[in-house]
């Protein structure tokens, strides 16, 4: 197990969301909050070292929010440009590790986030989440892996680190990636029916 409080939390909030059109997705209401802030809002009770914002032309509030805002002024690099920069800001912070959430993933839950935490062991841990099928964010990394992260360049991220890990599953309703309108609509749409 890695306590909460030896890990910095990454927030990866710089995807151009190009599928979205003009608009920025994480600004986009869901369940009376913008889609970016949902996982901020699940994990602030969550004890983390330190929380660090990779941003990119996003006009949410990240800073208000208890985040070290690092702006990314090159998004168009990918996932893995995301990765470094966070990855640098942290290295001054003190943490033995890091776990990476994605800021389009509004339905992650501190529990989730907790079941990581306790798969976790010692600096070379890389536990990822999976929704029985594929490995995916949230992943936490062991300080082992932080000049790996560090140099990923890309989309591809931590993919290949991420599958060589042990995976958690959960369920894929907890995974939901909003990357277009219609994936939002469609989740909308469920919350709307399961209000009733």
């Amino acid at each position: 197990m890695i306590a909460a409080e030896d890990v910095a939390l990454i927030l990866l909030a710089a995807g151009r969301s190009e599928r979205f059109g003009d608009r920025d997705k994480l600004e986009q209401p869901y369940l009376a909050e913008p889609i970016g802030f949902h996982v901020v809002t699940a994990l602030e009770a969550v004890p983390f070292h330190t929380r660090i914002a990779v941003v990119s032309g996003t006009r949410l509030d990240y800073a208000a929010r208890g985040y070290r805002v690092v702006v990314n002024d090159h998004p168009e690099q990918g996932q893995g440009g995301s990765l470094a920069l966070g990855i640098a800001a942290l290295r001054t912070t003190g943490a033995n590790a890091v776990l990476i959430a994605l800021a389009d993933m509004p339905r992650v839950t501190a529990a989730h986030i907790y079941r990581l935490l306790d798969t976790a062991v010692g600096e070379a841990a890389v536990v990822a989440s999976s929704d029985g099928v594929c490995p995916m964010p949230p992943a936490l990394f062991g300080a082992a892996h932080f000049d790996a992260l560090s140099a990923l360049t890309g989309d591809a991220g931590a993919r290949n680190l991420v599958r060589a890990g042990h995976h958690v599953v959960t369920s894929p309703a907890e995974l939901v990636d909003i990357d277009t309108p219609e994936q939002l609509e469609s989740l909308r749409q469920k919350a709307r029916g399961s209000a009733r």
